[in-house]
């Protein structure tokens, strides 16, 4: 049974061998504490992060960009298709209620901005760490213990 917290872990679609094992870590460390982990669902970070989250027996939902389910990787739970594009990033901002941003180019840096417009935690692990709103983490283990502690009101 899942907290009803759900964290969206957004990122690199190629990501490196760093970034894959922390995200793999961070979709650990939220299934564990009974987080859903939303993502775009297909490789890299969100591959990581769905990778450790359903080894840890959560579930990763993955917003798809395309119109095939099959194109989400195999660790997502529940592949939701979009058929949106890039437009998909802002249905993960969305549905977000915080976000664990993990390297990332462009389309990270566009889910970053929806969610601080919309007022949403966003917590840095390796990514746009200058944009101003976000808090950075060192950490996968910081990185969750911050977006919790933002969720809550108390300061990380």
């Amino acid at each position: 049974m899942t907290s009803g917290v759900v964290i969206g872990v957004i990122g690199a679609g190629r990501a490196s061998d760093v970034a894959y094992a922390a995200a793999r870590e961070v979709g650990r460390l939220l299934a564990e504490a009974g987080a859903t982990l939303v993502c775009g669902g297909l490789g890299g970070v969100m591959e990581g992060a769905c990778r450790g989250c359903t080894e840890a027996g959560g579930l990763a939902v993955g917003i798809l960009p395309g119109a095939v389910a099959g194109q989400a990787n195999p660790w997502v739970g529940l592949p939701i298709v979009t058929n949106l594009g890039h437009a998909r990033n802002i249905v993960i901002a969305h549905t977000a209620q915080a976000l664990i941003a993990i390297e990332g180019e462009y389309g990270t840096l566009s889910e970053i901005a929806v969610a601080l417009k919309l007022g949403k935690p966003v917590v840095s692990l390796r990514s746009w760490s200058d944009v101003p709103g976000m808090t950075r983490a060192d950490t996968p283990e910081e990185a969750v213990r911050k977006v919790f502690a933002l969720l809550s009101g108390r300061n990380p």
